[in-house]
């Protein structure tokens, strides 16, 4: 093979190199992490503020049936009094009633402590619920500026990974199908690099040094290639 088409097939690399590096940083981006964790933090945040919302409606519930509950013993009580005070019953039945009055209001004494209780739940558990939801809003404005700035920088890498891929284009056609074969084959298993340089008795690819015997078996092979990783050498 001639010289040229081993230049030609650095010059290959380099692009691929080049591509590589571009797409890694496409997937390596630092907003691609802040994005993934805003979108963690938010499903985290709207399970518990569904939990929230919930246990809210629980006490809501539970706040209205005991406000109608002492709203009817109110009536009792204020019906049982009107007819305490009406007169015209023995004194064993208005000794009943009287003590019926009383066991009402003890029911009403209780059910308003019962209600300032749900009251306060029910402050506590909005004030928590209204936290979380800002919460969630917040980040999903963050959320929203990330996507945007990882759009813009993926158009940005992309526009240059096509500008790389029509450069790749222009050199495949130089290289001999059997080299550029071989080459492809090697790039998945050498991460990304088939074919590197000779210099100075180095392999650019393994970094390791070949002593001028393995140099001397190496230039023997068509193409050469690197005793230790099996790269494609072009010496230099």
């Amino acid at each position: 093979m001639t010289d040229k088409a081993f230049l030609d097939l650095l010059g290959l690399q380099g692009i691929d190199t080049e591509i590589d590096q571009l797409l890694h940083a496409r997937q390596s981006l630092p907003e691609l992490e802040q994005f993934k964790s805003a979108h963690e933090a938010i499903t985290s945040l709207q399970a518990e503020a569904a939990s929230q919302e919930s246990e809210l409606a629980e006490t809501v519930s539970q706040l209205k049936k005991a406000e109608g509950e002492l709203e009817l013993t109110e009536k009792k009580r204020s019906s049982e009094e009107m007819r305490m005070f009406a007169g015209g019953l023995s004194a064993k039945d208005l000794s009943n009633l009287q003590m019926e009055v009383e066991m009402l209001g003890r029911n009403i004494e209780t059910a308003e402590e019962e209600i300032l209780a749900l009251l306060e739940t029910r402050d506590q558990q909005e004030t928590a619920f209204l936290e979380t939801t800002g919460q969630i809003e917040k980040l999903e404005a963050e959320s929203t500026v990330l996507e945007a700035a990882i759009a813009e920088q993926w158009k940005e890498i992309d526009d240059e990974v096509a500008v790389q891929q029509e450069r790749r284009g222009d050199f495949v056609p130089l290289i001999p199908p059997d080299l550029l074969e071989l080459y492809e084959e090697l790039r998945p298993n050498k991460e990304g690099v088939g074919a590197a340089r000779l210099m100075e008795g180095v392999c650019g690819g393994c970094h390791l040094s070949l002593s001028p015997a393995e140099q001397h078996e190496v230039l023997k092979e068509d193409p050469p290639r690197c005793l230790q990783c099996r790269r494609i050498l072009v010496p230099q």
